[in-house]
């Protein structure tokens, strides 16, 4: 990941322990992430329309060793995300609220908020107002094209 900011100078190699907006939320809270690809299930439980996902880091590579994850079953969207260390200590909480039908086949969450204990009475919250899907062709996301990211608005 790469931080760009017009007119600062070159873009800043970032990592997903990092948070670019501030707050609570650091890159791997807000980013789409392939659970599948990063975390094995260790077991699954269903409770209250909800499937409860506890899920193992394949590696050491990512932001969080372990999450339970709570999954609408109907939509099949998670509604709370909890981050743990190796030793199942809660590092922060993610919820996700408001799921909305934004056309085009998305539908997400229109708000996420997260807190943590480590931030005792403070939340992050974003809010989406609208998505929509577009295409874009291979070289917008190398470095040499971050200078011309205005063009893609």
């Amino acid at each position: 990941m790469w931080l760009y900011i017009p007119n600062v100078g070159k873009p800043i190699r970032t990592t997903s322990l990092q948070s670019i907006v501030g707050g609570v939320f650091n890159n791997a809270d807000i980013l789409q992430l392939d659970y599948a690809a990063e975390y094995n299930v260790e077991r699954v439980e269903e409770k209250g329309g909800e499937y409860i996902l506890h899920l193992k880091a394949k590696t050491k590579t990512v932001a969080y060793d372990r999450i339970k994850m709570w999954v609408d079953q109907d939509k099949k969207v998670p509604t709370k995300i909890e981050c743990l260390t190796e030793a199942s200590m809660l590092i922060k909480t993610l919820y996700f609220k408001d799921v909305k039908d934004f056309g085009g086949g998305i539908v997400r969450p229109s708000v996420i908020e997260t807190d943590s204990p480590f931030y005792k009475g403070y939340k992050s919250v974003m809010i989406l107002a609208k998505i929509k899907k577009r295409e874009f062709k291979d070289e917008v996301f190398t470095l040499t094209f971050m200078p011309n990211i205005e063009s893609l608005r």
